[in-house]
């Protein structure tokens, strides 16, 4: 299966919120998709239906194929601390959604895209990875020959995000992945127990 390529704002109708990012189709029609829009009826979701949403939800947020969000919630399983916690902050230190983060791509398919044609360096080393995952302390800059891409640097310009855990240095271009962020640190708005809960039948 393929990485999803449709329109992202009718998935951000389906979610009731934008979580891609700015979307002005999303303002217009923030309610969910199909031919009869609001006046269509619908019936009370069930706990499974509730529960696959938010693995959906979490998926298509940080853009991770179903095999591999499976497999790094079995590393979450298998850590230490709380599973959903752990998921989340496993999604969090991938390299291409801390090079989001940091404001060098403006989405997170942007940033995977940069990640994957060797633009961006970890410890001074080129990494083209996108689910590469960064440790606390990890340096990520722009390689010197990319440093002058007009992606980049109009990406940065527009970046007003700014992130406890991470640090941006605008001469160098390069960043320092401080710490693992906590919970209530991140942004998004995802039910991590219903994950867990989908996982645990």
């Amino acid at each position: 299966m393929a990485r999803y390529t449709g329109p992202k704002s009718k998935i951000a109708r389906k979610f009731g919120e934008a979580i891609f990012g700015e979307d002005k189709a999303f303002e217009k029609r923030n309610y969910p998709p199909g031919q009869h829009g609001n006046n269509r009826r619908r019936g009370k979701k069930s706990e499974y239906a509730i529960q696959l949403m938010e693995k959906q939800k979490a998926k298509y947020t940080y853009g991770i194929l179903e095999r591999q969000f499976r497999n790094m919630f079995k590393r979450a399983t298998a850590a230490p601390g709380i599973t959903g916690e752990v998921l989340l902050q496993l999604a969090e230190s991938r390299l291409d959604n801390v090079v989001f983060r940091m404001g060098i791509a403006p989405t997170r398919s942007g940033a995977r895209q940069l990640v994957s044609h060797r633009h961006i360096t970890v410890n001074g080393e080129k990494v083209n990875i996108p689910s590469y995952q960064l440790k606390a302390g990890d340096v990520v800059g722009v390689r010197e020959k990319s440093k002058s891409l007009q992606a980049i640097t109009s990406s940065l310009d527009n970046t007003r995000n700014v992130y406890e855990w991470i640090t941006w240095n605008g001469e160098k271009m390069e960043g320092n992945y401080v710490s693992i962020p906590q919970m209530i640190q991140i942004p998004e708005k995802i039910n991590v127990q219903s994950i867990v809960e989908l996982y645990s039948k």
